[in-house]
């Protein structure tokens, strides 16, 4: 199975990110995460199946003005170690090891992240979570809308060299940066983590997690998302009274490259509630 990579080109992205490598160790693994500094609230941000922390850069220097952001290397992809297993609990016992010296700090999660997150705040004190997009499959309520052939196709595409254009082909609404970054770093991702996270969200109901999610927390979901539906969201609302569910519009699950000035629009309002 090859090996995660990244080319020179993919480095040298490094060179337009304000922020510094921050790391930790959680049960052996180096896990790496992109300190944005400053002063405020730390913001811990938890990325997607195959999104590596500079990733979310165009999310994290947005919000530099209200809190601290850190996005997160999940194991397995950009510079973290891969692990031996990729569980929800792996994930969020890495998680807590990284919130390690962080004072109240708020969690957002996107996707997998997002269950990541719902998952430590039932066990971590928090000042509030933002979760968006959380798989909402799992057993007995149907399959992921995105295929592992899908996933695994694409991280082939990477592996052999890819480019913006060919990424847009998927991904034709996101902004070109974002399908650069893509095209560069998706490579860093493992296609163990991959398979064992989409296996996961087969086999892990968020809806065991999502009543124990203490307030403050707000789940954001794109209007146009397979992976929160309407069904879905209004299930998430009984399911968890105390929390606040809000629609992005013209938005798919990839909420914040689909729609970036109305999720971070939506992301500005709750933080200053929050902070």
């Amino acid at each position: 199975m090859p090996e995660r990579t990244l080319t020179q080109s993919a480095l040298a992205d490094l060179a337009d990110i304000r922020a510094q490598s921050r790391w930790t160790t959680s049960n052996g693994l180096r896990l790496h995460a992109l300190d944005y500094g400053g002063p405020g609230t730390p913001l811990v941000i938890i990325p997607g199946i195959t999104s590596p922390a500079i990733a979310l850069d165009f999310v994290a220097r947005e919000l530099t003005d209200l809190v601290r952001p850190i996005v997160l290397d999940v194991r397995g992809r950009g510079f973290s170690d891969d692990g031996p297993s990729y569980t929800l609990q792996d994930y969020a016992a890495d998680t807590e090891a990284q919130l390690a010296g962080l004072d109240a700090p708020i969690l957002l999660g996107h996707s997998m992240g997002a269950r990541i997150a719902a998952l430590v705040a039932t066990k971590t004190a928090l000042r509030g979570t933002i979760l968006v997009d959380p798989p909402m499959s799992g057993p007995g309520r149907g399959t992921y809308p995105t295929t592992l052939d899908a996933f695994q196709n694409q991280l082939s595409q990477a592996q052999r060299g890819t480019t913006a254009d060919e990424v847009a082909r998927s991904w034709p609404r996101w902004p070109r940066r974002e399908q650069e970054l893509r095209a560069r770093w998706l490579s860093s991702c493992g296609a163990d983590a991959i398979a064992a996270t989409h296996r996961g969200f087969e086999t892990e109901d968020f809806f065991d997690i999502w009543p124990a999610v203490p307030a403050p927390t707000t789940l954001i979901y794109g209007a146009e998302s397979p992976v929160v539906t309407a069904a879905g969201a209004a299930e998430a609302a009984r399911a968890n009274p105390a929390a606040q569910l809000l629609e992005v519009p013209a938005a798919g699950h990839m909420v914040f490259w689909d729609n970036p000035q109305a999720a971070l629009k939506t992301t500005r309002e709750i933080l200053r509630a929050l902070v």
